[in-house]
């Protein structure tokens, strides 16, 4: 009886992590700060008898642009929310509004995730430029059976809302880096040296052509 009740335990501990990371999250959970690049919403199907036909993600602030990737059966709606003072951007444009949410409605056999399956929806945003904040995308997906979960809480809830950080771009580093390099890689002592060598010839020739010419005279 013991080693049954043992083995029970041990069974249902290894399933548990796989149950608490069933939830929807956006992929990678880092992005580099500024620019553009892509997002996908992962969305897993956490139940056994429905099927998930809708979700919706409602972003953080600081979103001006966003556009969706099709996928087959599903439609992708973007609103947008005004500002209640307009702000300037980083190329002195100014802005009246952002982006607040994106909702996916599925139709048909296709728009809808099954149990034991998952759904990638995939996003291109331009992404504000704030290293080491960390970006929270409360989302709320639907069943076909009307069961709705919210994803809209702390990291360690049962039902955690998707986030992303932002880090430093890449090229920040590099740049400093390769100060003394010109575009070629070359450090930029040897492009002075050649300049330096070719002024000497050009002086060298035009040296030599006045003294042809008076030799000539």
């Amino acid at each position: 009886m013991k080693r049954t009740i043992s083995i029970a335990c041990m069974t249902a501990a290894l399933a548990a992590p796989a149950v608490a990371q069933a939830h929807v999250t956006l992929q990678p959970e880092e992005a580099p700060a500024g620019g553009f690049t892509r997002l996908d919403v992962r969305v897993p199907n956490e139940r056994d008898n429905a099927s998930t036909t809708k979700v919706e993600v409602q972003f953080p602030a600081g979103f001006e642009f966003v556009s969706t990737q099709p996928v087959p059966g599903w439609t992708a709606e973007i609103t947008r929310k005004e500002l209640a003072q307009p702000v300037t951007n980083d190329e002195g444009e100014e802005v009246t509004d952002r982006v607040d949410t994106v909702t996916w409605t599925g139709s048909g056999a296709e728009g809808r995730i099954g149990p034991g399956q998952f759904q990638d929806f995939g996003l291109s945003l331009g992404v504000p430029d704030e290293p080491g904040r960390t970006l929270t995308f409360k989302a709320i997906q639907t069943y076909d059976n009307g069961e709705t979960v919210r994803w809209i809480n702390a990291p360690d809830a049962d039902e955690p809302a998707p986030q992303v950080k932002l880090t430093a771009a890449e090229g920040g580093g590099h740049a400093a880096e390769t100060a003394d390099e010109d575009d070629s890689g070359a450090p930029k002592w040897l492009a002075v040296l050649a300049l330096v060598v070719g002024a000497g010839g050009l002086i060298a020739g035009v040296a030599a052509l006045g003294a042809a010419r008076r030799r000539t005279a």
